[in-house]
């Protein structure tokens, strides 16, 4: 039976968001961060960790997350909510500029213990899920994937949809499934966590 380290959640509150890395001013501790596209749920999954149900504001709206979020948690780390990329109803400068802020935190981040990149589970992961997959590989991230929204998938669909995650993003096994509405997944994702945090 596997037992799952899940951290007791003491303190959780927003600190302060940065347009840039380079500007972060904050203590410097460990850092969580999650990324995925536009609109895949990020705010939810973050709310769901940490039990909280509006700590993180969630939208309809793909590209609301525009900045880096900093949230600090049992005051000793931080989750990172970064700006979504993909589909977002933007410029194409603002989508590009977007790209810049990720990859900069992603090379200047100080103490990035753990990346957690969410994608669709219903849907092929797109070029930019992709993208992103080979920068964290490239740059030797410690990195997770997250099949987000796996309660609107059938049950008979799961196997063949993860098999398809995994290899489109060439990934060493299967993805972790969430769904904060039916509160699937939560315990793998922060016995992962923990562990990262435990080692460093």
């Amino acid at each position: 039976m596997a037992i799952f380290k899940i951290m007791k959640i003491i303190s959780s509150e927003y600190v302060k968001s940065f347009t840039q890395i380079r500007h972060f001013d904050l203590p410097v501790l460990p850092a969580i961060a999650f990324i995925g596209r536009s609109n895949v749920g990020k705010s939810s999954l973050i709310n769901h960790l940490l039990n909280r149900k509006k700590l993180v504001k969630t939208s309809s709206t793909p590209g609301k997350t525009q900045l880096l979020n900093y949230f600090l948690i049992n005051q000793s780390f931080y989750f990172v909510d970064l700006p979504g990329y993909g589909f977002a109803n933007v410029p194409i400068q603002v989508k590009e500029s977007w790209q810049k802020v990720i990859a900069d935190f992603i090379v200047r981040s100080p103490e990035l213990y753990l990346t957690v990149q969410l994608v669709d589970a219903r849907h092929k992961p797109s070029k930019e899920d992709i993208a992103f997959r080979k920068m964290a590989v490239n740059s030797n991230l410690n990195s997770i994937v997250v099949a987000n929204k796996i309660d609107k998938v059938k049950k008979s669909q799961i196997q063949k949809l993860s098999k398809q995650i995994q290899s489109v993003l060439e990934l060493n096994q299967s993805p972790l499934f969430h769904s904060s509405l039916k509160k699937i997944g939560k315990e793998k994702i922060w016995n992962i966590i923990s562990g990262c945090l435990d080692k460093n």
